[in-house]
């Protein structure tokens, strides 16, 4: 064979392989995860709240699809956060409850995108453990709430908050981490995390060399809305005063203990459960409103970013919660419970350009924080795998709803109350909840009544709808052996289970909530 043949044909494979790659590589899109903490699926002006400025997040869901019932399976920070990272379920990856996450799990995201050739980052509030574990991530720019869980750790936001304003004190607004009383910024707006996150997330896109064919994973997670409700004045002055949604007070609630009216003094605590009148409820909303707006402020700066680096167009940019903020409905504060505002939470997606779907769609299926994952996997070109327990949002985009999930699993291990040990099923229309250690039942009517005034799970006219949903819970618990479910039937459980058989470290801790 002539030499010069030989040669010249091995260089013309070798650029055909390097250009087949460049294709590859632009097809794929950049992806954008956007996150906030503690932010309820209705406190967006897209859901149909006015009372909440969100424009941002408004035209985010306009140019894409906003799902309407969007839940978050294990309503606290850590188990939310192992369902978004592994794209499995409480039980699979094995946190039923507020606990640490595990230092390695076998699917994780930024790993798995990581290897398929994304440069991988995250920036903001990862609540993992160690506190600075990837998981996968080329770097993390951690805001870690406060957060001290290994000795001399300081987040990265709290190292730039001294170089910035050295001797001030972050937390000097005052209001604790679990609290429902609110009160503006005491420091320079830019001070603040919320600001701070924007910030960083708006760098590394700038500093993103596009030059390099490698497309971005960005990770942005914000941690606000969460408590401390701490707007800067500007915003709180524009709340101050403005009509909000009252907390809505179910039927079933009204005998509880906590029903009865207490004390304002006694909400400066972070209780769990209160009765503290409509106008403190109202006053805290208006709080956690102008958190929701500062929030949405730097979503728009994030994606006026994007779109100055030419980068929007071919982006997947999602935006979701790790779980919601009962903001006093049914006289409970905080998250874990499996009402509404617990569990559902914003999920609004954006496209890449690449997918044509029709843009402004409002999409009705049960989709969770595990779907994400597998839709990311989906889009960059890589294999889902068979055992994930989420599905690509994209199967719902082209219209193959069959094969979809009929309700989604929820849960939540003892948290604030003994009898707070729960799992529930959903399709947005109906949910049905059981009791662990009680062996209560619950069955809400979502699509008559969204707020879960009345529990109808003695009604007729709901009973062959109650039998179909317990035996679905029996279908769902089955897996997990005779101290669930037993001869077919759902059993009361003298213990609480946090961790299941299937997480991944040898010794999990209970860190309390």
């Amino acid at each position: 064979m002539n030499k010069h043949f030989y040669w010249s044909t091995s260089l013309l494979t070798v650029a055909g392989t390097i250009a087949a790659n460049q294709q590859l590589q632009a097809q794929r899109p950049h992806i954008v995860l956007i996150i906030s903490d503690q932010h309820r699926g209705d406190a967006m002006n897209c859901m149909g709240n006015t009372s909440v400025v969100t424009p941002n997040m408004d035209a985010l869901a306009a140019d894409g699809t906003l799902f309407m019932n969007g839940y978050s399976s294990t309503p606290s920070s850590t188990p939310a956060r192992s369902g978004l990272l592994t794209g499995l379920s409480p039980w699979h990856h094995g946190m039923l409850g507020y606990g640490r996450v595990g230092k390695h799990y076998r699917y994780e995201m930024p790993q798995m995108l990581r290897d398929l050739n994304y440069y991988t980052f995250g920036i903001g509030k990862m609540h993992w453990f160690p506190q600075k574990s990837l998981h996968g991530f080329h770097g993390t720019l951690v805001d870690e709430s406060g957060r001290v869980e290994s000795e001399d750790f300081i987040s990265d936001y709290r190292l730039w908050f001294q170089m910035h304003a050295p001797g001030l004190n972050p937390d000097s607004t005052g209001i604790g981490w679990n609290a429902h009383g609110g009160g503006f910024y005491k420091l320079p707006e830019d001070l603040h995390p919320t600001a701070w996150t924007g910030k960083m997330a708006c760098e590394m896109i700038r500093n993103y060399d596009r030059g390099s064919g490698q497309p971005l994973f960005l990770k942005v997670s914000f941690a606000r809305p969460h408590s401390p409700y701490d707007p800067p004045q500007r915003l709180m002055e524009y709340y101050e005063g403005k009509d909000v949604p009252a907390p809505c007070i179910g039927e079933w609630c009204k005998e509880k203990e906590y029903a009865v009216p207490c004390e304002v003094e006694m909400a400066k605590k972070d209780a769990a459960f209160g009765n503290f009148g409509e106008e403190y409820a109202k006053k805290s909303r208006r709080y956690y409103y102008a958190n929701v707006t500062f929030v949405d402020e730097e979503i728009g700066k994030v994606i006026q970013a994007l779109k100055e680096q030419g980068m929007y167009d071919n982006a997947l940019i999602c935006y979701i919660s790790d779980h919601g903020d009962m903001l006093g409905d049914h006289h409970h504060w905080r998250k874990t419970y499996p009402y509404e505002g617990s569990v559902h939470v914003p999920y609004i997606v954006k496209w890449p350009s690449k997918c044509h779907f029709d843009k402004g769609t409002k999409n009705e299926a049960p989709v969770e924080l595990r779907d994400l994952l597998p839709t990311f996997i989906d889009l960059a070109g890589g294999a889902i795998p068979p055992d994930m327990d989420g599905q690509s949002l994209t199967t719902l985009m082209k219209g193959s709803t069959g094969n979809w999930r009929k309700y989604i699993d929820l849960e939540h291990s003892t948290c604030y109350s003994p009898d707070n040990y729960w799992c529930a099923l959903t399709d947005g229309k109906i949910k049905y909840v059981w009791r662990f250690h009680t062996g209560e039942e619950e069955l809400f009517d979502l699509s008559g009544d969204p707020n879960e005034l009345k529990n109808v799970v003695k009604e007729k006219k709901y009973h062959s709808q109650l039998l179909k949903l317990r035996e679905a819970m029996v279908r769902h618990l089955s897996e997990r052996g005779e101290e669930f479910v037993k001869d077919g039937k759902l059993q009361v459980l003298k213990r609480t289970v946090l961790y299941s058989p299937l997480f991944p470290d040898e010794n999990p801790v209970d860190t309390g909530i």
